[in-house]
């Protein structure tokens, strides 16, 4: 696959929510960073951030990829992260950045996006 085939199958395993099948595409040392919140390392830790977002109550999970571009191996994509729990749906607009090794994995995921959609839909997970 190339990187940007990369990304795309990883965004599709994650909307799947088959984390292990996301974390099966990552290295032992990946970072993960979303921005404003911190930078997590490892699939482990990846794992858990993934699983804290969908928290057994998002009934629906959609990254509907506007625009992507790759250079080598990086790629950068355009997207909207849509969260639904019950009748409440939540769009993240989001920035993303990937790097993928020679190998096929991805060794940086950074996303890039506003807090304060974030804290909303913190707060109907809690809810």
């Amino acid at each position: 696959m190339t990187p940007l085939e990369t990304v795309n199958e990883f965004i599709r395993r994650i909307v799947a929510l088959d984390l292990d099948a996301v974390c099966d595409m990552v290295t032992d040392d990946v970072e993960y960073d979303n921005v404003p919140m911190g930078k997590n390392h490892g699939p482990e830790a990846l794992r858990a951030v993934l699983g804290g977002m969908t928290g057994g109550k998002v009934s629906d999970l959609d990254f509907i990829v506007h625009r992507e571009a790759a250079t080598g191996n990086v790629v950068m994509n355009e997207r909207t992260d849509r969260f639904v729990i019950g009748d409440q749906s939540f769009d993240i607009l989001v920035c993303g950045v990937f790097e993928v090794t020679d190998d096929g994995k991805i060794s940086l995921w950074r996303d890039y996006f506003d807090m304060a959609v974030v804290n909303d839909f913190v707060a109907a997970m809690a809810g």
